[in-house]
């Protein structure tokens, strides 16, 4: 059963230079305790569709489709309404911990914030419910971190810090924005780990560029590119058997593989390509993908591709 389903969901930035299509009629459904992997290049789309779940996009983005969550449209909600749900039913971990914790507040107070709001709790209960957060997400001697101010904290400590504030309310389904993004080697392997432990019995959209760790933590993976989904199927045959030829391009471009670069840039997207929006950088491609535009299509049992060649 979905916990989550987006349909026709489609997400624009109005700019100076014109019309920024981030979110191109998207479709997608997370089941209950999936951990979905979302991947793709920077700059495809994926934070702002994890953002657009729960809200958190300027008040000039427009949004068009639905966003169901235990079958309540969140695009209906009032901002009230949204607020009871931010943060205790889904809750974010947004990248980039350095510049998401506030500087002057101490680590511990940041994360009781949440608590004391969405579970009533006064100033001193729910500053020792952080510090069983911190201790959760496995940081030493928590009690003193707990009255720390983030410059005191190192890169992967932050990040832990972010996953305690995220889960402080126990939330039913999580977004992790890269939260593995700038870590060294050994620190991202622990990160990876505790992510692993601490969504055994949760749901999570995982955001990420990198292959290796959502092929280690998802249960199964969606492939975006220039604000579209182009594949959908579990982990391991997206691994083994890719269908996309962005997606054969994009494990191909891993140092296991070879590194060999997809051909071309992405493209802009306020000036998106006609027709299939990958064929200027495909090898594959022939006149019908240069003006027509492929639907997402099961292709074999649960796989899903965007693509002519399987139509």
């Amino acid at each position: 059963m979905s916990l989550l389903s987006i349909t026709q969901l489609k997400v624009h930035f109005p700019t100076q230079d014109g019309i920024v299509k981030a979110v191109n009629t998207i479709d997608l459904e997370i089941a209950n305790n999936e951990r979905l992997g979302l991947i793709g290049e920077t700059g495809c789309g994926k934070t702002v569709l994890g953002m657009s779940i729960i809200r958190l996009l300027p008040p000039s983005t427009t949004i068009e489709g639905e966003i169901r969550y235990k079958g309540n449209d969140l695009l209906k909600l009032t901002e009230k309404e949204i607020r009871k749900i931010r943060g205790k039913e889904i809750a974010m971990i947004l990248q980039n911990p350095t510049t998401s914790l506030n500087p002057v507040l101490k680590v511990g107070d940041q994360i009781a914030e949440a608590i004391k709001l969405h579970q009533g709790l006064d100033r001193r209960a729910a500053k020792a419910k952080a510090v069983e957060m911190l201790e959760a997400v496995k940081i030493p001697d928590a009690t003193k971190r707990a009255n720390e101010y983030p410059h005191q904290f190192s890169g992967g400590m932050k990040e832990r810090a972010m996953i305690a504030m995220g889960l402080a309310c126990d939330p039913a389904m999580i977004i992790a924005d890269e939260p593995t993004k700038g870590l060294d080697v050994t620190v991202k392997k622990q990160i990876v780990k505790l992510m692993k432990e601490v969504t055994t019995q949760k749901t999570m959209l995982f955001i990420t560029h990198d292959l290796g760790v959502a092929a280690e933590i998802c249960d199964n993976i969606t492939v975006m590119y220039a604000g579209e989904l182009m594949e959908y199927a579990n982990t391991e045959a997206i691994f083994k058997n890719p269908m996309h030829p962005y997606t054969q391009g994009f494990l191909n471009s891993l140092p296991s593989m070879g590194l060999k670069a997809i051909k071309g840039m992405s493209p802009s997207l306020i000036d998106l390509p006609s027709g299939c929006r990958f064929h200027p950088r495909c090898d594959f491609a022939d006149a019908k993908c240069r003006t027509e535009h492929p639907e997402l299509i099961e292709v074999e049992k649960s796989h899903y591709a965007r693509c002519f060649q399987y139509a």
